[in-house]
């Protein structure tokens, strides 16, 4: 990650993968923004990968950014993100131009419930869950 201030906007760029890892490096991009700052930029061009939880991370430093009053705008979206967030969030084909859905609001709340689902559901076949316990259908 790499972080600069330009004006009253702030970039934030993203390279390599997004996954498990990326966390603490995603929520300490958002230490240290002055408090003048207005917009937030993500540049995902350098990020050729991501998972769910990668996807979840980046859900969190969105709604962590808008909570303290600044703009978001995420861009340089790459075709194998996309395509995790496409198939998150249910919607069929290889080239869903999922990046400009997540500018919106309702989008990202059912790709991130989705997103947590899946990844709850992994927990429960990785035995997370305690031997014996299975929910009923």
């Amino acid at each position: 990650m790499d972080t600069q201030q330009r004006g009253e906007s702030v970039l934030v760029s993203a390279n390599g993968e997004l996954d498990e890892e990326a966390g603490a490096t995603l929520r300490r991009s958002l230490d240290g923004i002055p408090a003048d700052a207005r917009d937030l930029l993500v540049d995902l061009y350098g990020v050729m990968a991501m998972d769910r939880d990668g996807l979840l991370h980046l859900l969190d430093l969105h709604r962590r950014a808008e909570s303290a009053g600044l703009r978001v705008l995420v861009t340089g979206w790459q075709p194998q993100p996309q395509q995790v967030m496409a198939q998150i969030a249910g919607i069929p084909g290889p080239s869903a131009a999922t990046g400009e859905r997540y500018a919106l609001a309702g989008f990202r709340r059912l790709i991130e419930q989705r997103a947590q689902a899946s990844r709850d559901m992994v927990g429960f076949t990785a035995g997370w869950l305690p031997p014996g316990w299975l929910p009923r259908a």
